[in-house]
């Protein structure tokens, strides 16, 4: 039997062969697609669409904007109908960006200004081309990351304590650092620096390493920390992310929102509300102040936030150099969960809700002020059921 080639077996097996189709999508097709994608991944983690709002993270408030722009586009419907199955496209847009130009969109998201050389409002600024994409693969394409089960509780963490304070966004400059456990915004996923090879010289004579890189869609990179460092100065929106060290609360610079000797100070009222009488000794105020603590409270019984009533202090302690802001985000994320819910009307009959109370017992506390000292308590949570300061 003659031997056949490829083409004549298949034909005598009765298969039709068909040339393999070549894509048809233009790269603006392409950019849309991978804008959605990312919508998508957000819908399936958290079970809604994106929103806007100052109190959500940049990358809601991105999606949140993208996804209006996705809802104006008429190509959009067409080219997305098969991959939107939760109906995104067809859901009311989240806020009204209609109005909105270039520059209120970039406000919207809380980004710096960019260079005005896009004007077609169709445009999807804010969707990464593939350009953007392969910055972050310079050297090594993303894989998907086969223990990324560990590392997305960090991303989670992280997401928290950006959220609370304890974390901050900067704009990425030649002075930050690529170390194990540095976190930085590229392409508006987070990365993660995962570990870190040995440092040699380039023909330059410039340090480099080969690095680990976790992303915040489960994939990986094992990348040149110099091509890291160009893909961050090629996007315009990326950051670095500040450590948990806790930075200025207890620095040695002081700072525009620092007291340079501070008191923490607890109170306990003396209400006669039945719910204030009844949980006396579990209900406190945490307050900070540069001045005297018995100056602050003289006159209570007549502010609401005192719960209009005399008050006792319970407990105080001296700190230096703090940084009165950051300690209250930190408390606020640490009890938030059992802040007092009592609303109480005012000298003029108007309701008012006390904040800064806490349903928590004065020991809790006294730990917490200790863990803000040495620094651990970016790892503490607060469990209401055993009264107890976990992690």
């Amino acid at each position: 039997m003659a031997e056949m080639d490829d083409d004549a077996l298949l034909e005598a097996l009765g298969v039709e062969v068909a040339p393999l189709k070549a894509s048809s999508r233009t790269p603006r097709e392409e950019r849309i697609i991978a804008g959605f994608e990312d919508i998508l991944r957000f819908h399936q983690t958290h079970g809604r669409a994106p929103l806007h709002g100052e109190g959500r993270d940049i990358f809601e408030r991105l999606y949140a904007v993208r996804l209006d722009q996705l809802r104006k586009l008429p190509e959009a419907r067409a080219l997305l109908a098969e991959l939107d199955g939760p109906g995104l496209l067809s859901g009311a847009a989240a806020a009204d960006v209609n109005g909105l130009d270039e520059d209120a969109l970039l406000a919207e998201l809380g980004i710096g200004d960019k260079p005005a050389d896009q004007n077609d409002i169709t445009v999807l600024r804010h969707v990464r081309s593939s350009t953007e994409k392969r910055a972050a693969e310079e050297i090594a394409d993303r894989t998907p990351c086969a223990d990324f089960d560990k590392f997305q509780p960090l991303f989670e963490q992280v997401e928290r304590e950006l959220k609370a304070g304890v974390r901050q966004s900067r704009q990425f400059g030649r002075d930050s650092s690529f170390k194990v456990g540095n976190f930085f915004v590229l392409g508006g996923l987070l990365v993660y620096v995962a570990e870190q090879g040995d440092i040699f010289r380039t023909g330059n004579n410039e340090q480099d390493a080969r690095l680990r890189v976790i992303y915040s869609n489960g994939t990986e990179s094992n990348l040149l920390m110099r091509s890291l460092q160009r893909a961050l100065y090629k996007d315009e929106n990326a950051r670095m992310l500040t450590g948990t060290d806790m930075g200025p609360l207890f620095g040695d610079a002081l700072e525009p929102d620092d007291i340079e000797t501070g008191t923490i100070y607890v109170l306990r009222s003396l209400s006669s509300h039945p719910f204030v009488a009844e949980h006396r000794e579990l209900i406190h105020k945490i307050g900070v102040t540069g001045g005297n603590v018995e100056a602050r409270i003289a006159n209570a019984e007549k502010d609401a936030t005192y719960l209009l009533a005399d008050v006792e202090v319970v407990a105080t302690y001296k700190l230096h150099n703090l940084n009165r802001t950051r300690l209250e985000n930190i408390f606020h994320r640490l009890f938030g969960a059992v802040q007092l819910d009592l609303t109480i009307e005012d000298r003029f009959g108007h309701p008012v809700k006390p904040r800064e109370w806490f349903l928590v017992p004065l020991h809790v506390i006294d730990e917490a002020v200790q863990r803000i000292r040495d620094g651990s308590i970016t790892e503490a949570v607060y469990d209401p059921k055993t009264a107890q300061l976990a992690g």
